[in-house]
């Protein structure tokens, strides 16, 4: 079988499925504008593709948005296009639409079968929108019209969309009824040989300092650190954290940019605005004991993973952190906000705690009260990890069912094009 792999990011979530597909024996290329030169990688071709345009200037603000994704997606039909004059006709077409390259692929391999990574359908009904009153919308009628008009690339592939593929129940739930009968729900998957407890890790913080399972670690992480993964709560939080907890040592992760949701005002970063709003409530002594790491190869995310005593997961009801998951096939006490993505995955007292996202009061409450209860965090960490181990693991559970569903998108009649 052919296969086309579409990731402007390439290999993202193809990073185990695109060799394990070489290695039953199909025929895999992807196409990218992530490379400048053809490669290839564990057997995969990588074929480069160019942006071709430029965002126009003074574009309604509604538009800008979709605006980038034409013009990745008429780039890419043009690197499509070249492919297709040398020869390749793939069987099957697998993509990532989220920056809409793959919208006109219909038209280049009309016979092909498109499957498409279904990661989120934006809402406007709470909590999807409005969710945190501290940032309400300034035009709440207004971001209802934005928000629709950023489901159009959604909707245009949804046409020619023959098979969906979603990480999970809630990501999969958000996506129109008429769309769900397409969509099977299986996760990227975790690989829990990699990602087990350590009691021998170490995590050095500076020269004068590393940390181990015999410190009092507590770790906290968000791709970027923003209100959408609950830093602010977490801040405000820490002072009382601190003072509680003597010897504990508070670890973070994260960049100082915006992943999700909106900026910070002009010239800053949520990062420090909320460093601001607390630090004057904690005194030195106890300030020295948090410790801000930035971004960290995996190695070094997996050693913090490994030695934290307790983890705190919060999020908006939005799509599920990697890290949550990686955090239960490590073992870790976790205390999560009680939302709707980490509920897929948590059971409150069998495998962590969860409190309501905006309560700093019980979060600092029953953080203390596991920090306490050394037996609870054994046999929550131990249940979590088993947990993973038997729904997320990458080996056993997850790049099987994306095989599969590769293999019963191969055996679909192709939606065709419609005007």
């Amino acid at each position: 079988m052919k296969i086309l792999l579409i990731h402007q990011n390439f290999p993202g979530q193809y990073k185990h499925l695109a060799p394990a597909l070489v290695a039953q024996g199909h025929e895999v290329i992807a196409l990218t504008c992530k490379v400048k030169e053809p490669q290839t990688w564990k057997g995969v071709k990588i074929i480069p593709y160019a942006i071709q345009g430029n965002s126009t200037k003074n574009i309604h603000p509604w538009l800008a948005d979709f605006e980038t994704k034409i013009i990745r997606a008429t780039s890419c039909y043009r690197g499509a296009k070249a492919l297709r004059e040398q020869g390749f006709i793939p069987d099957v077409i697998c993509a990532h639409h989220g920056w809409g390259e793959s919208m006109f692929l219909k038209d280049i391999w009309p016979e092909a079968r498109l499957g498409l990574y279904c990661e989120l359908y934006h809402l406007t009904s709470k909590p999807f929108l409005d969710f945190d009153p501290e940032f309400p919308s300034k035009s709440p009628e207004a971001d209802r019209l934005r928000i629709r008009m950023k489901n159009l690339n959604n909707r245009l592939h949804e046409e020619v969309m023959d098979a969906g593929i979603s990480p999970t129940q809630f990501q999969a739930s958000t996506f129109p009824a008429h769309w769900q009968d397409r969509i099977t729900v299986a996760h990227d998957g975790i690989d829990t040989e990699l990602v087990r407890p350590n009691p021998a890790a170490q995590l050095k913080i500076s020269d004068d300092l590393t940390l181990t399972r015999d410190d009092e670690v507590i770790t906290f992480i968000n791709r970027n650190l923003e209100p959408y993964r609950g830093y602010h709560i977490f801040m405000r939080a820490l002072p009382e954290i601190l003072k509680r907890r003597k010897n504990a040592h508070v670890v973070l992760l994260g960049g100082d940019e915006v992943s999700y949701g909106a900026k910070p005002p002009a010239g800053q970063s949520w990062k420090q605005i909320f460093i601001d709003e607390v630090r004057g409530r904690i005194p030195t002594p106890h300030w020295n004991r948090v410790h801000f790491l930035g971004r960290v190869p995996y190695d070094r995310f997996l050693a913090m993973m490994q030695v934290s005593t307790a983890h705190v997961y919060l999020t908006y009801p939005f799509v599920l952190s990697w890290s949550l998951l990686e955090a239960m096939s490590a073992g870790c006490a976790i205390l999560a906000s009680g939302t709707e993505p980490v509920r897929e995955v948590m059971t409150e007292d069998e495998n962590g705690w969860m409190v309501d996202f905006f309560d700093k009061e019980a979060l600092v409450e029953r953080l203390d009260a596991l920090l306490n209860d050394p037996a609870t965090r054994a046999r929550m960490g131990a249940n979590a990890r088993s947990f993973v181990q038997e729904n997320y693991d990458l080996q056993g559970v997850c790049l099987p069912q994306h095989i599969d569903w590769v293999n019963r998108l191969a055996a679909l009649d192709p939606r065709p094009v419609r005007d």
